[in-house]
C-alpha cells in the first residue's frame, strides 16, 4: 500500500494532470470586421486581413482544431477545440473566407460561426443574402443569430421578433438550423436567457474568459467569450488561446 501511496505522490509532483486540473479550457474569440480601420466606429473592432491571417496561421501552425457550435460535442474528442465568432455580419467579413481558402489544408479545416442581425442582412455594409448562401456552401461557416434589430436584451419585453423571427428569416435564407444567439453588448440577465432557451440551444455573452465545464444551470446560455482586437499582436493572441 506504501509503495502505490508513494507512486501516487510522485506522479502530482511531477505535474500529471489531477482530476481538477484535466477539465478542458476551451477559447471562444469574437471578432467583429477585418479589415482596415476606415475612420467609422471603434478601431479596437477592427482586426486587419493581414493580422488575422497571421492568427489563423499561428492556429493551424499549433494543432488547433476549429469548430463551429454544430460540433460543440467534439470538442473533447479533437486537439485543442477553438471555436471564432465574427457578431454584427459585416461586408467586409468575405476577408474571412479569403483567409481559410488561402490557408486550408488537408490537414487543417478552418471553422466559424458568422452571428447576423437578421433585419439587417443586405444593407450596405452587411453581408446579402447571397453573400451568406455562398458562405453557407463553402463548408467553412455556421450562420447563426445576433437578434434581429441589435437591441440591448435586457431593456426589452416584446422577445419573438428579435429573437423567433431573426432565427426564423436566417434559416429560410441559409436553409441551415439557427440554434446559437449572441446576446447584443453581451447583456443578459436570467430573464433573457429563460426567453433564448424558448427558441436557441446556445447563448453567447461577451464575458472574457476561457470556457471551462462548470455544471451549472443553463450553462450553455453563458457562453464567454475573448475579443480579438486591433491592437492584439500575434504574442497577445498566443497567449489568449493557449
Amino acid at each position: 500500500m506504501k509503495k502505490y501511496l508513494f507512486i501516487l505522490l510522485f506522479s502530482i509532483f511531477l505535474g500529471f494532470p489531477t482530476l481538477a486540473s484535466a477539465k478542458q479550457h476551451v477559447p471562444i474569440l469574437v471578432y467583429h470586421s477585418i479589415a482596415e480601420y476606415n475612420g467609422t466606429g471603434s478601431k479596437e473592432l477592427y482586426v486587419t486581413p493581414e493580422n488575422f491571417e497571421k492568427q489563423i496561421t499561428y492556429l493551424r501552425d499549433h494543432g488547433f482544431t476549429l469548430l463551429s457550435f454544430e460540433h460543440w460535442s467534439d470538442r473533447s474528442k479533437v486537439t485543442k477545440p477553438i471555436l471564432l465568432t465574427f457578431d454584427d455580419g459585416y461586408k467586409n467579413n468575405k476577408n474571412v473566407l479569403t483567409v481559410f481558402q488561402k490557408l486550408e489544408s488537408s490537414h487543417f479545416k478552418p471553422k466559424a460561426t458568422i452571428f447576423v442581425i437578421s433585419d439587417f442582412i443586405g444593407h450596405s455594409n452587411r453581408l446579402s443574402p447571397t453573400d451568406l448562401k455562398i458562405f453557407v456552401e463553402s463548408g467553412y461557416f455556421s450562420i447563426q443569430s445576433h437578434t434581429a434589430t441589435h437591441p440591448d436584451l435586457t431593456k426589452i419585453n416584446n422577445y419573438e421578433h428579435e429573437l423567433k423571427d431573426s432565427k426564423e428569416r436566417i434559416e429560410r435564407i441559409t436553409g441551415k438550423p439557427v440554434f446559437a444567439l449572441s446576446y447584443p453588448y453581451g447583456s443578459f440577465n436570467k430573464k433573457v436567457v429563460q426567453e433564448t432557451k424558448k427558441y436557441y440551444s446556445f447563448g453567447l455573452t461577451t464575458t472574457p474568459e476561457l470556457f471551462i465545464e462548470k455544471g451549472i444551470k443553463d450553462e450553455l446560455y453563458y457562453f464567454p467569450r475573448i475579443y480579438v482586437k486591433n491592437s492584439t499582436t500575434i504574442a497577445d493572441f498566443a497567449k489568449i488561446v493557449d
